[in-house]
């Protein structure tokens, strides 16, 4: 262990390592829960989707530990499973296989761009404030779907949106899906605030458990928690229709989100832990980056959506987390997590809907960093934002951000301040109104 993890140099011991790595999990094991259930909207059995994010999750953070000796853990990310589902599937009418088919090329790309170390030139190149953009308009996408799935929000009426029903008739034992999304969101939030690790996931099977006298959980006579699982959708891509923009748009909002979503957390975890160096690089940032791309392109051929490095890791850093073996750890128990497959199934998308309704919330911090004060910096990120969920599409959100954040710096005068690679994603999104 010393010599794989250097221990010693980074002051931990394997007793804290291992907790943290178990830390790390019970803050990101929703995601075994919310992903299948997401994913099986577009017709993908969840059950093969279950597969394939803890496979997926256990080789990226594998990865991660032995090349980049990080406490990092990597997962199908939130955000990227929802512009799977809503905008590439169901929104434009692409095939889930086709959709696979971006996130396995947006993988090979990211691969060859950590390789040559490109990556760096495209992050600067990005305006700041449209990538804080990005993750505030991508929480209150998720927080829309989370609602709007579990009946909170719904539509018609005399109003565009309104609230959902909580119970059906009189009494609360005739309880609505919506009523139980918000008793777990409720739980989610207090635990959160007491600081308990493993919030979302206890709130989640908390609000499962509620969901059974409620008759929302449906419990199948032979059910059995432990199973053999599932075989994962391997290698399903369509390798049709790749050459239009709206494809280019769908494969350029997967890198697009994926390389900041991971840059972001890396240097959110790497900072906390402690391990940025003088210079404020993050070590081994290449190996992180490459972890995350090959995590990716694994994910795709099992079947799943963009595999992704995850902030919850933060959690495993608090618990005392500092190198690759937090991440191991991690990653032996998404393996053992396998076999538990009956249990993840068995919830209910009104006890996943607070996880997504929550980490919305926990998105929404980046909009603090956002510069209101400059109309040409604040009005592309305002509509980088609505766009998101009033479009009901992330893709949407990046276009109209990078439109109008070009637009207004020209016209203003300001030319200096659009990178070269925003110009091109400008003349792209621009031809794509005129070009189908």
């Amino acid at each position: 262990m010393e010599k794989l993890f250097r221990l010693q140099e980074h002051g931990t011991t394997v007793r804290k390592e291992i907790f943290a790595g178990v830390t790390t999990f019970l803050t990101m094991a929703y995601i075994l829960a919310v992903n299948p259930d997401m994913l099986s909207k577009t017709g993908m059995s969840s059950g093969g989707v279950f597969t394939a994010t803890v496979l997926s999750s256990a080789i990226a953070t594998l990865v991660m530990a032995f090349t980049a000796n990080l406490p990092v853990a990597l997962a199908p990310g939130m955000g990227l499973n929802a512009y799977f589902t809503y905008s590439v599937v169901m929104g434009m009418g692409y095939s889930w296989q086709l959709a696979l088919t971006a996130v396995f090329l947006e993988g090979i790309v990211f691969i060859v761009l950590s390789l040559v170390n490109v990556r760096e030139a495209i992050i600067k190149a990005i305006p700041a404030n449209l990538k804080k953009a990005v993750a505030v308009g991508i929480g209150l996408f998720i927080a829309l779907i989370g609602m709007t799935n579990s009946g909170v929000v719904t539509g018609g009426g005399g109003t565009i949106v309104a609230l959902g029903a909580l119970v059906e008739g009189e009494s609360v034992l005739h309880a609505t899906p919506a009523l139980l999304a918000l008793i777990g969101l409720v739980i989610i939030i207090v635990l959160h605030s007491l600081r308990i690790p493993g919030a979302i996931l206890i709130g989640i099977l908390v609000t499962t458990v509620i969901g059974v006298p409620l008759g929302i959980t449906q419990i199948p006579r032979s059910f059995s928690p432990v199973s053999f699982p599932e075989a994962p959708l391997f290698w399903r891509f369509e390798f049709n229709n790749l050459l239009t923009f709206k494809f280019f748009t769908v494969f350029f909002t997967f890198l697009f989100v994926d390389i900041f979503d991971t840059v972001g957390t890396l240097v959110g975890v790497t900072t906390q832990a402690g391990l940025i160096n003088k210079k404020g690089e993050i070590p081994r940032v290449k190996q992180a980056l490459l972890s995350d791309a090959v995590g990716t392109v694994a994910g795709a051929v099992l079947g799943t959506s963009t595999v992704t490095s995850y902030v919850e890791s933060t959690a495993g850093v608090a618990a005392g987390g500092r190198t690759g073996l937090t991440s191991v750890s991690t990653a032996i128990l998404f393996i053992i997590a396998l076999f538990l497959s009956p249990v993840f199934l068995l919830i209910p998308g009104a006890a996943a809907a607070p996880a997504l309704i929550f980490v919305g919330f926990l998105m929404m911090k980046a909009v603090t960093g956002i510069d209101f004060s400059d109309p040409t910096e604040g009005i592309p990120a305002f509509l980088t934002i609505i766009m998101m969920p009033f479009a009901y599409s992330i893709a949407e959100g990046i276009v109209y951000g990078v439109l109008s954040y070009v637009i207004l710096k020209v016209v203003t005068a300001k030319l200096k301040d659009i990178p070269v690679v925003t110009w091109v994603l400008f003349v792209i999104f621009a031809l794509r109104f005129f070009i189908k």
